[in-house]
């Protein structure tokens, strides 16, 4: 099988990693749904990752009566413990309106000044253009304004010293992400062998019990999703992204320098 595999694959597996990296989501569970395996496989070899969650996913119920703060608060449990899991340094919870996210000053300020505290060299958050998806469906809202939220902060507001001066003032310098991943693409141009932090993936998703309507077909969901990104790098399970680079990596320098 394992040959087989890589006798059909069309592609390279991605190999550059992060020391440090930011995953940018708008709710509680859209990083497990995403790119958990391949933060599990960059945590596991040394990195070190914090996850975003711009909303704490307050609308996600089927029952009108719903109380939002308990969900909230449910749901942000939810997502500590999948994190815990995956292995991410912490988790922070922006509190933007969820359904109603708005990619506006106040929202990237906020994460102007995550990814300056933390000064990741890649950031992980959706793809901002993908408005309905390839094989059906529409995208979120709120994910498509947190990805776009999520780019703009990074170029060029997170770089320049000016933007946002009061977080200068505060010792939050200008830092400078060198690349972005953006997942859920229409268009991938990079995958990841996730196989052996998969499980991680599904486990995660496990944690997330009040948005599974029917856990007992997570799992073949996942593996068929998971099979099909893997596939064109000849691997039993992928992550596809879209990579933009804004920084190229220095060169190493001739060694009689």
């Amino acid at each position: 099988m394992e040959v087989e595999r890589a006798r059909s694959a069309t592609a390279v597996g991605h190999d550059w990693r992060p020391s440090r990296f930011l995953v940018i989501a708008a709710h509680p569970d859209d990083a497990e749904f995403g790119p958990a395996a391949t933060a599990a496989r960059w945590i596991d070899a040394g990195s070190v990752g914090r996850l975003v969650c711009c909303t704490s996913g307050d609308q996600g119920a089927d029952d009108p009566d719903t109380d939002p703060l308990a969900l909230g608060a449910i749901r942000e449990a939810e997502q500590l413990a999948a994190a815990a899991v995956i292995g991410y340094q912490d988790v922070a919870f922006l509190h933007q309106p969820d359904g109603a996210v708005a990619n506006d000053l106040a929202l990237r300020e906020l994460l102007v000044r995550e990814i300056r505290a933390f000064r990741p060299d890649a950031v992980l958050t959706h793809d901002p253009e993908v408005l309905f998806y390839a094989g059906g469906g529409v995208n979120h809202t709120d994910h498509r304004t947190v990805g776009l939220a999520a780019v703009d902060a990074v170029y060029p507001a997170a770089r320049n010293p000016m933007a946002f001066p009061s977080l200068a003032r505060s010792g939050l310098a200008a830092h400078d992400v060198r690349r972005i991943y953006l997942f859920w693409p229409n268009n991938p141009d990079t995958w990841v062998d996730v196989t052996a932090t998969f499980q991680r993936r599904l486990d995660a998703l496990r944690c997330h019990v009040s948005q599974l309507r029917h856990p007992e077909r997570l799992e073949e969901r996942m593996r068929v999703w998971g099979a099909e990104e893997g596939a064109p790098i000849g691997a039993a399970y992928g992550d596809a992204f879209r990579l933009v680079v804004i920084d190229e990596d220095e060169a190493d320098p001739p060694e009689d320098v």
